[in-house]
């Protein structure tokens, strides 16, 4: 049984699919003595509940491995009561990752930003069961899924054991890309876990208390303080602010002996820091960090990290330096993690960077399994590949032409089949569908054969863009999927969606769909950028406050939004702690 077939006719035509909630924020700072308030509100219509007596069916067994961002989003709005779930992860909590970066420095605690899988299930009347555990092999051809559990000390009783499932959910995420570059493993810090906020933390201490230690030269003080970051995207651009506003703010009073010897690198392959920004805002947060004191070199590769120095490459000029440095952060992008590469192998995948789904998020190659997140792109379905079939289903006088009444007919069902079709349009400029059937003069048509159909559409799959590997896209694609399975048991009655245009019949469910609702970069000294929706950019101290709303609100229990919110004020008053705790 498909995923198509297996979901009921009913769809959502818009997927606003969060559950409802009020927020609301109130941070007090003692400084501005200002009131910042946040509040958001939300409401989707509930599934109608099936009655125990109604149920001839035995529940299906549902696995879902990962608590990241899509696991914890697809089991909050999940309907327990027609599914048998277990959740298996090798943490039991959930992180806000967003705020890791303001961990590494003690802006924010790392218990602040950690909510206890356990206390997200409970709300569930204990309905799902969580087992501690890493995933370490995916049998698909008998739906069966290989554990170990990850806690290592003397306890008695198995580490190993199996799950069967009816529906598999991979949500695992994926582990940093070193892209095999020498040394980098063994030499380098990440920034994907809780554990690796608090390991650079430590890290950032001793360098400093290694630093004024007697009998050290001014070069080996220089060596043990200067931090590399390695990657320009959000995460090494955010680390390399919050580590300048902690030095600045706190360290150099501690250690004035060696307030003039810190130096902060980071080192981007691109032409610049934040490419997938706007370039406004890219341009903004270099200026800024020029003007802090970071410097930022573009266009050089690393090609070797030692204990001792980092080797790079400049690629206009194809010459080879090396740099001492106490501390690197390898941020350069995402790898797939070894249980997902041994998966893609069973399934005739291995010639692909990660799993490819359909736009239903199902797995391709699998009936009845899932991917969500990091782990898992949506393989978008090419409008050329089905342009034959397009053009027989909306030529309903079989008169071998399409007339422009004929193809508006159809175009709400390819508009939502094939969404790069909207993007060609805005790219193209054409504000009427009809205007692709125009000929290459741009005069209008009043009908159009097969190969001029083509001719029309044949630069529309262009526009196919991977979606980021975001938190924003993983909870979308959480809550969407937990929509589809609360409406798999529900009755035939709904409205269909859109039309097969291989086949007979309409889909029974509206594919994904993400919306993008912005993104923020803080670049230190209570500046930060935002790119958000309608072309909008927004720099400087007020976006700095509008980040602190957002992402306050957005915290998953109002436990941690109080704590994440008494560690910001706790910073603005007492500074930031510098104990190596």
């Amino acid at each position: 049984m498909t995923i198509l077939s297996s979901f009921v006719r009913r769809a959502s035509s818009a997927f606003n699919g969060y559950p409802t909630y009020s927020r609301l924020l109130v941070i007090c700072t003692l400084s501005g003595g200002g009131l910042v308030a946040y509040s958001e509100s939300q409401s989707e219509v509930g599934t109608p509940a099936v009655e125990p007596d109604q149920k001839e069916w035995k529940k299906k067994r549902v696995v879902v491995l990962g608590t990241g961002w899509a696991g914890t989003s697809f089991l909050k709005d999940l309907d327990v009561s027609s599914y048998d779930v277990q959740v298996v992860s090798p943490r039991n909590y959930f992180a806000f990752t967003p705020l890791l970066p303001s961990v590494t420095c003690g802006t924010v605690e790392a218990r602040s930003i950690a909510e206890p899988v356990r206390n997200i299930i409970k709300k569930r009347n204990g309905e799902i069961e969580f087992l501690e555990a890493e995933c370490v092999k995916i049998d698909a051809a008998n739906q069966k899924v290989f554990f170990k559990s990850n806690i290592d000390n003397n306890l008695v009783g198995p580490r190993d054991f199996s799950l069967e499932y009816d529906y598999l959910v991979i949500a695992v995420g994926a582990q940093v890309n070193t892209f095999n570059t020498p040394g980098v493993l063994e030499n380098c810090h990440f920034l994907k876990e809780l554990e690796d906020a608090q390991k650079i933390r430590r890290t950032v201490i001793d360098c400093f208390e290694k630093a004024v230690l007697p009998g050290l030269s001014e070069e080996e003080r220089k060596t043990n303080l200067h931090f590399v970051i390695v990657g320009g995207g959000p995460t090494g651009v955010e680390f390399a602010a919050e580590l300048h506003d902690f030095i600045q703010e706190d360290l150099i009073n501690l250690y004035p002996l060696v307030r003039d010897l810190v130096r902060i690198t980071l080192v981007q392959s691109g032409d610049h820091i934040l490419n997938t920004f706007d370039e406004r805002i890219s341009t903004f947060a270099e200026t800024k960090f020029q003007r802090d004191g970071i410097e930022v070199l573009t266009g050089c590769r690393v090609v070797n990290v030692s204990d001792k120095e980092i080797t790079m490459k400049i690629k206009s000029t194809g010459e080879v330096c090396s740099v001492p440095h106490g501390l690197v952060l390898w941020s350069t992008g995402l790898g797939t993690r070894p249980v997902i590469k041994d998966f893609m192998e069973q399934i005739g995948q291995n010639n692909r960077r990660v799993l490819a789904t359909n736009e239903w998020l199902r797995v391709k190659g699998c009936e009845n399994v899932y991917a969500l997140g990091d782990c898992a792109t949506i393989d978008q379905r090419k409008i050329m590949e089905d342009v034959a079939t397009i053009f027989e289903a909306a030529d309903k006088d079989k008169s071998g032409t399409l007339t422009v009444e004929e193809f508006q007919d159809v175009i709400d069902d390819i508009l939502i089949r094939y969404p790069q079709l909207e993007l060609y349009l805005k790219r193209m400029r054409l504000s009427n569908v009809a205007d692709l059937l125009k000929d290459p003069q741009g005069n209008d048509r009043t009908e159009v054969d097969i190969e001029g159909f083509k001719l029309a559409l044949c630069n529309v799959d262009t526009q196919m863009k991977s979606l980021p590997a975001t938190a924003q896209v993983a909870a979308q694609q959480g809550a969407y999927l937990s929509r589809c399975f609360n409406r798999r048991q529900q009755s035939q009655e709904h409205p269909e969606g859109p039309r097969r245009f291989r086949g007979h019949g309409r889909h029974r469910f509206l594919p994904f769909q993400y919306k993008h609702f912005g993104q923020f970069a803080p670049l230190g000294g209570e500046q930060a950028a935002a790119e958000l929706p309608g072309d909008w950019v927004s720099m400087g101290h007020s976006t700095q406050w509008l980040w602190y709303s957002v992402y306050a609100s957005k915290q998953v229990s109002w436990r941690s939004r109080a704590l994440v919110v008494s560690d910001w004020t706790r910073r603005f008053i007492f500074g930031r702690d510098s104990s190596r705790i």
